[in-house]
């Protein structure tokens, strides 16, 4: 495993992330292809052999159950040390008009049952899920250095928004003295690059790690076009991602297909390699719900794709619409 520092901070994580939206109860919430319990804890208890230390959950992951098991397998498998736990706020945890969203109530609430259902007094780094359209940013910023400063959260990090968005946060923190984002944890993999754009320079500039949600498209790049899968047939959320630029992403996973057929690896070797390749990406967040999955991930770390390979998987892409913000 490789370790590397977590965007300017002092903290070291592995160079791959495990994503634990997979882990979770199936009937909670809204994701009913995850994985229970006891199918989930050999997934987290071989990550950590494998040198994974970094693990990234969210508070409306299968109604808060995702970090109850992450955090009951950390506790079993690790010393609480060891580990990096992320975790993130903003989606709708309650009904009501306080049930969801970055307010100060809605943060400082959150944060403590966060660390309750996670059995831990602090995390390493709390992210906001999404941008809040209802509430000043000022005050979300303030509640986060707030989070910091009682020691319920070493870092905080921010996930998928505009670069402007982004760039107002990283300067109003500054200007207040408060705490500023350490990290973004932002859609990028071979079928959406419009991060390259902005919000990749934007965070090179800013020294801010790039932790990658999707880094494999949900799959897509790891399979053939048309073949499915069991996520894929009740993804409601992933449906809505791929489908206005179909015939050009077709052209990108025939050539992950052809480049690993090549290389005699599998796809989803060649599709981590090239994210793992582009800069300033600190830490992809990978899923498992196959051993090999993770097999896979840390074999991607040794994979080096040549100058002409990473050509030929980005030739055939064409801009797309801005996606994944909501």
């Amino acid at each position: 495993m490789e370790y590397v520092k977590l965007g300017a901070t002092g903290l070291d994580v592995s160079r791959l992330c495990l994503g634990c939206m997979t882990y979770g109860v199936p009937d909670r919430g809204n994701h009913a292809w995850t994985l229970d319990e006891e199918t989930s804890r050999p997934f987290i208890k071989k990550a950590l052999e494998l040198g994974i230390n970094f693990f990234d959950t969210a508070n409306v992951y299968s109604d808060g159950t995702s970090e109850e098991i992450v955090g009951r397998a950390l506790k079993d498998f690790s010393t609480r040390d060891e580990v990096v736990i992320a975790t993130k706020v903003h989606g709708r945890m309650r009904p009501g008009p306080n049930g969801a969203g970055l307010s100060r109530r809605a943060i400082m609430s959150e944060i403590d049952h966060s660390l309750r259902r996670l059995g831990t007094d602090y995390v390493d780094l709390y992210q906001i899920h999404r941008w809040d359209y209802g509430t000043p940013i000022e005050e979300t910023l303030e509640a986060l250095h707030d989070v910091v400063k009682a020691g319920k959260a070493r870092y905080i990090g921010a996930s998928s928004m505009y670069a402007w968005q982004f760039a107002k946060a990283l300067y109003t923190a500054d200007f207040n003295g408060w705490t500023r984002f350490s990290t973004m944890q932002n859609y990028v993999n071979l079928l959406y690059r419009e991060e390259e754009r902005e919000m990749l320079p934007l965070c090179e500039a800013e020294g801010i790690g790039v932790i990658p949600w999707s880094p494999m498209a949900r799959g897509r790049l790891t399979r053939d076009w048309d073949e499915g899968s069991a996520r894929s047939e009740t993804d409601e959320f992933g449906k809505t991602l791929y489908a206005a630029t179909a015939a050009a992403d077709r052209k990108v996973v025939e050539k992950v297909a052809g480049i690993a057929a090549k290389r005699g690896v599998p796809r989803a070797q060649v599709a981590l390699a090239w994210v793992l390749q582009k800069e300033p990406i600190t830490a992809p967040i990978i899923g498992a719900s196959k051993q090999n999955h993770l097999d896979d991930a840390v074999a991607a770390l040794s994979l080096n794709l040549t100058a002409e390979e990473i050509l030929a998987l980005e030739e055939p892409y064409v801009p797309h619409e801005v996606i994944g913000f909501s």
